[in-house]
């Protein structure tokens, strides 16, 4: 249930979330963590450019997945969302 906070109570939660805080910070660096820079090593890590081939698209089937559509163009949705 909601009510309003008073400056003491504000103080007391503060002092309890940095104890909290203070004390998982004092746990976390007891934990000993082996963790390893790890990286990949590629060959190649950029594409190559070359002559790009068009496809060939057959428009009817295109036609035929578009839900909405009329004679000769693809209608795209406008403000459905």
């Amino acid at each position: 249930m909601w009510h309003q906070v008073s400056e003491k109570e504000k103080e007391v939660i503060k002092q309890k979330a940095k104890s909290i805080m203070d004390s998982f910070s004092k746990k976390l660096d007891k934990v000993k963590s082996k963790v390893e820079d790890s990286f990949v090593e590629l060959d190649e890590f950029e594409r190559v450019e070359g002559e790009g081939k068009s496809q060939d698209l057959d428009r009817e089937i295109m036609f035929e997945n578009a839900p909405n559509k009329n004679r000769d163009f693809i209608l795209g949705e406008k403000k459905v969302w």
